[in-house]
């Protein structure tokens, strides 16, 4: 099966993770839960356009992937509503100051660097995916959801046994995340069609190493076919 990676994986990096064992299927549990990571106006722009104008007016946007990629995460997030899934979106905080911003301009010079607009929406969740009542949104200060964060609490409480990942960047937050979820020894699944990133390379290599140590990349209909075998945490909590 042909994979987004393909066409920037050496024969030989391929036969090494091969023959070290590396990228086996590890499979969903019975009980997921939904991950929106860090999708605001800031990381997909005010409309769909070429990355380099829309990192014009919002530095950090992945332009037109970013668009495409909240379709997908919009059909998950119906069918999670419909089949009772719970859903959880990360982003960074509407408090912002030198506490909250810590080391983020370390390594990014433009980190604080925004126009008028960036500063107004640039944190919002699009309308498009926007949370629904009962739907939380954690806010954080660092890459993964699960620093600083109740998120590993409030999924332990809703006996969730797994994470389905999207959002943004695939090589930064996302990642983080989903090596955390790993690490809380959450099944994690990220779907591919719904993560995106600012860089095609850093998007493809990081999930070839995300596929090969801590999660399953499926598509999007392997996602709703899980989803729809899947008994919801929500029931499943329930006394």
């Amino acid at each position: 099966m042909a994979r987004v990676w393909d066409d920037v994986l050496s024969e030989r990096d391929r036969e090494v993770y091969r023959a070290a064992g590396y990228g086996a299927r590890a499979g969903g549990g019975g009980r997921p839960a939904l991950l929106v990571i860090d999708v605001t106006y800031d990381f997909v722009g005010d409309k769909p356009e070429p990355i380099l104008d829309s990192i014009k007016k919002f530095p950090n946007s992945c332009g037109e992937e970013g668009w495409r990629g909240m379709e997908r995460i919009r059909e998950l997030l119906e069918l999670c509503r419909e089949l009772e899934v719970p859903v959880f979106y990360t982003k960074g905080m509407d408090e912002r100051s030198a506490i909250t911003r810590g080391s983020w301009t370390w390594k990014n010079a433009k980190a604080m660097d925004k126009g008028e607009l960036a500063e107004r929406i640039g944190n919002r969740i699009p309308d498009m995916i926007a949370p629904r009542a009962g739907e939380l949104v954690i806010q954080k200060t660092k890459p993964s959801g699960f620093f600083g964060t109740p998120l590993a609490s409030y999924l332990i409480g809703l006996g969730v046994d797994t994470v389905l990942v999207t959002g943004t960047t695939t090589s930064g937050c996302v990642r983080a995340t989903v090596i955390d979820a790993f690490s809380h020894n959450f099944r994690v699944l990220v779907v591919e069609e719904g993560v995106f990133d600012r860089g095609e390379l850093s998007h493809k290599i990081n999930l070839f190493d995300m596929q090969s140590k801590y999660a399953d990349v499926i598509s999007i209909d392997e996602a709703k076919r899980y989803l729809k075998s899947a008994k919801p945490a929500l029931e499943a909590a329930l006394p």
